[in-house]
């Protein structure tokens, strides 16, 4: 419950929580040079690969840390502390420079406060796709239906630009044509 009325905290202002925490901790162990009035916080359920995102709102003067709610659940809180820390590398470059990478500058101050450059996947992709060259390894995971997944015929593969297949995750069915997405979809159904 919160101070102020009846309300039940959630798991996200748990989140909002433990994370405004750690960032005063690496702020006062590391000297990491953020405006914490200038840093606003949201938890997201929509994110299937990025644990975390630092938007810039260039107007305001204000990085607002984007942190995903599965991933707080997958993840260990050393993992999760590290998504933060990456997250509060590029909310210092957006405050000092108005603009953030994943170049020389981040990787220095990464490296200085421990943070990961990449995170661990926390869900499972629901399509695969697999070129369908024999002397070809290239393959890509997706997390939604996207227009390489829908309609594979329109794309090539990303290595050799040969032709490519996609597999739905869950049920094993392949397809290599808009139809074929289309036929594999009503032959899921509900499972889909």
């Amino acid at each position: 419950m919160s101070d102020s009325d009846d309300t039940p905290l959630t798991i996200d202002d748990e989140i909002v929580a433990r994370a405004r925490i750690h960032t005063r901790e690496v702020i006062d162990d590391h000297g990491l040079e953020i405006d914490r009035e200038a840093l606003e916080w949201t938890v997201t359920t929509r994110a299937r690969r990025r644990a975390g995102a630092c938007r810039w709102d260039a107007d305001r003067g204000v990085a607002t840390i984007v942190l995903t709610r599965q991933a707080y659940e997958q993840y260990a809180w050393p993992a999760f502390a590290g998504v933060i820390r990456h997250e509060l590398v590029h909310a210092w470059e957006f405050q000092r420079f108005g603009e953030s990478g994943h170049g020389p500058r981040f990787r220095k101050r990464a490296a200085a406060i421990d943070a990961p450059r990449h995170c661990q996947a926390f869900a499972a992709p629901r399509y695969m796709l697999r070129c369908l060259e024999a002397d070809c390894e290239w393959q890509a995971k997706r997390y939604r239906a996207s227009k390489p997944v829908k309609a594979p015929d329109q794309y090539r593969c990303g290595c050799c630009g040969g032709r490519y297949e996609v597999e739905h995750a869950a049920s094993g069915r392949r397809w290599t044509t808009a139809s074929g997405f289309g036929g594999a979809k009503a032959a899921v159904g509900d499972a889909w």
